[in-house]
């Protein structure tokens, strides 16, 4: 297949997302990109990052992409699971500590930094509104962060996480308490719980 043909159907796969790094594991030249561009079939959106002209640019795949130990949690994962009917203005991710994250990232997201042993506890994949896959907290998992975190949080979201939460019948109370346990937050839980319950 030629590199050209064979770009443009990762650009397909990906639904219309392509990141420079991806030319590596294909063995497609980066002079392919700019030809693109040139064509008008293709826009660079930031350093790395290229989309289709007749497709939105999916941010959340992109960055994850770019940055693969950055895992959407907080109000981001809320609002994937579907407990919060608020759409983040920020997305929050949370990256292990000391891993390196560039300005521009830290503008467009709210970064929680945790420790490397944590880090990786509770997370599956899901799609994003394009169709892509990228890496999540479950939602045991979150419910535990925003509690974690409430105090960096709008109470009300908190709170709304909550009263949703008890409702799923999804739910796996073992799950909560075994990622509480893990993240120390049992007996805030358990307050919150009380309440609820």
């Amino acid at each position: 297949m030629k590199k050209k043909k064979k770009l443009e159907k990762l650009i397909r796969e990906q639904n219309g997302t392509v990141l420079t790094s991806d030319l590596e594991m294909y063995d497609i030249p980066r002079a392919y990109l700019s030809i693109m561009v040139a064509e008008g079939s293709l826009e660079k959106i930031e350093r790395g990052i290229y989309v289709s002209m007749n497709s939105i640019e999916d941010e959340m795949f992109a960055m994850q992409r770019k940055y693969p130990k950055l895992i959407y949690s907080h109000e981001t994962a809320l609002f994937i699971h579907g407990i919060s009917d608020r759409t983040p203005n920020m997305y929050s991710a949370s990256v292990p500590s000391g891993y390196k994250v560039v300005e521009n990232l830290s503008e467009k997201f709210k970064i929680y930094y945790i420790k490397k042993e944590i880090h990786s506890l509770g997370v599956e994949k899901r799609e994003t509104s394009f169709g892509n896959e990228i890496s999540v907290y479950n939602i045991e998992r979150t419910i535990c962060d925003v509690i974690r975190s409430r105090n960096r949080m709008d109470v009300q979201i908190v709170n709304d996480a909550m009263k949703r939460y008890v409702k799923l019948k999804s739910n796996d109370y073992s799950l909560l308490y075994a990622y509480a346990k893990e993240l120390k937050v049992e007996s805030v839980l358990r307050d919150y719980l009380e309440v609820l319950l």
